[in-house]
């Protein structure tokens, strides 16, 4: 084995006979790297996205939210929801109540999601650090008030300090009606700020106490889910086994990033199929390895020929120029690692690439990953023994012949 690995080092680092072997070789080695680079700097990049719109989204979650299993709502006794805060590591839970529903402010008409929340909802998702313009008021004696999403102010064009216009939510009864009577049933809201957490929930969802959303909707008693503040102390497998003893095992329990499961896996889908793209692209990089090994081949067919007489078997010379393949596989892929580590200082710490204005960040995130490196490794060790291949068998089938 050291033999093919020393051999393998001496044809590889010499200079050549031909010159246009070391140009080739060269052009390998660059193309390896560049390829490599790419594709560790791609999965940083969605890396950092993911991280990035995650934290958003996770902004306006809860630790653990609590859902039926099937249907759309559930009941919860105060019973329940007293022991659901005394389990250890819980600090605090609320009821929400929530539904579609069609939102109207001065003649302009916008479909949202009405979220009707109780006060221990404070506890649970701190709406002050969210809290753009106004206050947190959602009842003063008849009047009822709610908290509206930037996204949902700018599309209703709703004036907070306007006292005089409240937001109209009309809501589907799904109470029977008598024969002739409207199927909608509606409610006057007046905004008392507005609240933002960057991403859809903004331009979504209007905040209101949890008995004006009953009121509209009509389900007293009944709630969309349990929000639930936990410490870091509690493990996810010890609060769901506490809460399905209390609720019953026909409830679906979700942690911060469980509910954005289906966005992380369009992010990852997104992820390797851009790997995908760019290992497909170094795949046709490492043609030029092909080429290079065949060209070492034929140049050294006299040296084969000489081993072989003395009695080197067809599969050391086999593996010596798969060590070949492997070692400028190697060096490129350094490279291409150091490169990649220099692209993400220069990214991180300047923010070289920008994007365009408008947007919440003014430069790609970015973010490295250990498991990433272990896969591009992976993979362009696999595309360099892969190219390896053909050459390494032709220079182990080569007869002896000294008259080359």
């Amino acid at each position: 084995m050291n033999f093919s690995f020393d051999i393998a080092k001496r044809y590889l680092f010499k200079k050549k006979r031909t010159n246009v072997i070391n140009i080739v070789t060269g052009i390998s080695i660059i193309g390896i790297a560049i390829g490599t680079a790419a594709l560790v700097i791609i999965l940083s990049v969605f890396n950092g996205f993911e991280d990035l719109l995650s934290g958003q989204f996770n902004a306006f979650n809860p630790d653990y939210k609590v859902t039926p299993a099937t249907g759309k709502r559930f009941t919860v006794s105060e019973d329940q929801m007293n022991q659901i805060t005394k389990i250890p590591g819980v600090i605090a839970a609320a009821k929400v109540l929530e539904e579609v529903a069609l939102f109207e402010y001065k003649g302009t008409q916008e479909i949202g999601i009405i979220k009707g929340i109780d006060p221990g909802f404070m506890d649970v998702i701190p709406l002050d650090s969210f809290l753009l313009s106004g206050k947190e008021k959602f009842n003063s004696n008849t009047i009822e008030y709610g908290l509206v999403g930037l996204g949902m102010k700018v599309k209703l064009n709703v004036n907070i300090n306007d006292r005089l216009n409240p937001v109209t939510i009309y809501m589907f009864s799904e109470k029977k009606k008598l024969i002739g009577s409207s199927d909608f049933s509606f409610a006057d809201l007046y905004p008392s700020g507005t609240f933002s957490v960057k991403s859809d929930t903004d331009a979504q969802y209007i905040l209101s106490s949890l008995e004006f959303a009953e009121k509209l909707i009509g389900s007293k008693g009944y709630y969309s889910a349990l929000e639930i503040k936990a410490s870091d102390e509690i493990s996810d497998e010890l609060l769901k086994k506490e809460v399905y003893q209390i609720l019953g095992n026909e409830m679906d329990i979700k942690n911060k990033f469980e509910q954005d499961s289906d966005f992380l896996k369009i992010m990852n889908i997104e992820k390797w199929v851009s790997y995908l793209i760019v290992s497909l692209t170094l795949l046709l990089v490492v043609f030029n390895l092909v080429v290079c090994l065949w060209m070492i081949v034929l140049e050294k067919k006299k040296d084969i020929s000489i081993m072989k007489s003395f009695g080197v078997e067809d599969r050391t010379i086999n593996r010596i120029f798969f060590n070949i393949g492997g070692l400028i596989s190697l060096i490129g892929m350094g490279i291409g690692f150091f490169l990649a580590l220099l692209l993400y200082l220069l990214q991180s710490e300047l923010g070289i690439i920008t994007v365009p204005d408008g947007f919440m960040i003014s430069a790609y995130p970015i973010k490295l990953k250990i498991f990433d490196f272990v896969v591009v490794g992976i993979t362009v060790l696999v595309l360099g023994l892969l190219a390896s291949f053909l050459p390494a068998r032709k220079a182990g089938n080569i007869e002896i012949n000294f008259a080359s």
